[in-house]
């Protein structure tokens, strides 16, 4: 149903059924990962005029992975985290991916 490099993939779905009898099919809610159970890969320094999506095109070579920094940054709103010029931002691997170390995340 999604890419495999949806933040969505892998989701259960459900299905609820209106009053009239019409079954609609949903994915469940996504939980966000804690920052620090994400595999730490790099740094990245917000330049002025940034944007995620420009981020996330030089880190991962893809700017539809800009969820990923979000999550690795607690980002309630993806634009608060370009907002400021010279932040370090997290650069992570997707939950549950091992580090270049080989554990889940920092320790």
């Amino acid at each position: 149903m999604f890419e495999p490099t949806s933040r969505y993939q892998g989701l259960p779905t459900a299905t609820w059924t209106s009053p009239e009898g019409r079954i609609v099919t949903y994915v469940r809610r996504r939980f966000l990962p804690q920052p620090d159970e994400l595999a730490l890969v790099g740094e990245q320094v917000v330049r002025p005029g940034d944007r995620l999506d420009r981020i996330a095109a030089r880190q991962y070579g893809d700017p539809e992975q800009a969820w990923r920094i979000a999550d690795a940054n607690r980002a309630m709103w993806p634009a608060d985290v370009v907002e400021v010029p010279g932040r370090r931002l997290r650069i992570t691997l997707p939950f549950g991916l091992p580090g270049p170390s080989g554990g889940a995340g920092p320790q």
